[in-house]
């Protein structure tokens, strides 16, 4: 039989029955709602924005944010919160 692996973790065949039963009994909506999903960065909500960067851009990008410790997404909201502001 094929292992069953659910984030990065082998499931056993117990849990994997124990589930149509929790799912039957009825979840709570808000409890799911707190648990999934990012953390909210702001009280409103926000919007995704794909770009595109050229290597070259993004390498900086990254080798400056690996220099002060940030991540992408963060270094990018860095990076237009410095150039909206002038």
């Amino acid at each position: 039989m094929k292992k069953r692996i659910t984030n990065g973790r082998e499931v056993s065949d117990g849990q994997v029955q124990a589930w149509p039963v929790e799912a039957e009994s009825g979840y709570d909506v808000d409890q799911l709602n707190r648990r999934w999903g990012r953390p909210a960065r702001v009280e409103k909500t926000s919007q995704v924005v794909l770009t595109r960067l050229p290597d070259a851009e993004l390498a900086a990008l990254m080798e400056r944010a690996d220099r002060e410790g940030l991540d992408r997404s963060t270094a990018i909201r860095a990076a237009v919160r410095e150039w909206s502001a002038k």
